[in-house]
């Protein structure tokens, strides 16, 4: 990615940003994207510069729930159907997921954690809880459990909202 420094031309410097618009510091999703973006640049140097988050959720809830369907594991990572197939698959051609057809419906996959999956897992979930307290450093844990069920409460609304509930 090119990042061009802003100059000031009269003085022959770097010139400070601009001030972030007050409109944007009062929209949740400039926020939302803010910290979004911040998350992934972090994920990748202190979690796993190969492993996305999708497939973190994905390992975590076949680890949770073995032999679970394709199907009803996007609901529980949060993805639509269409992604959820890549990720599976990309998991599945790095050799971390075995997808097994279903007996009663070989289009139904069945995940399954391979021991490299459980290794990489377990490194990168260690990694990952690391990432968390970083994260969530400033707060007293009565602010941190707080701040959590108001984040989730946030997502649930949200999520309601793009499903026209």
């Amino acid at each position: 990615m090119l990042k061009l420094a802003l100059m000031d031309h009269h003085a022959g410097r770097p010139a400070d940003p601009p001030a972030i618009p007050p409109a944007l510091l009062a929209a949740p999703g400039y926020l939302v994207r803010r910290l979004y973006q911040a998350y992934l640049a972090t994920w990748v140097r202190k979690v796993d510069s190969t492993l996305t988050g999708p497939q973190f959720a994905l390992l975590t809830a076949v680890n949770a729930s073995p032999g679970m369907d394709q199907r009803t594991l996007a609901s529980a990572v949060a993805l639509d159907s269409s992604t959820m197939t890549d990720v599976a698959r990309r998991l599945e051609d790095q050799g971390l997921i075995a997808r097994t057809p279903a007996a009663s419906d070989a289009r139904r996959k069945l995940l399954y954690l391979t021991d490299k999956g459980r290794e990489v897992l377990g490194a990168a979930d260690r990694r990952a809880r690391e990432l968390d307290a970083l994260l969530l450093q400033p707060y007293s844990a009565e602010q941190r459990e707080e701040l959590m069920r108001l984040m989730t409460a946030l997502a649930d609304h949200w999520e309601g909202l793009s499903q026209g509930s």
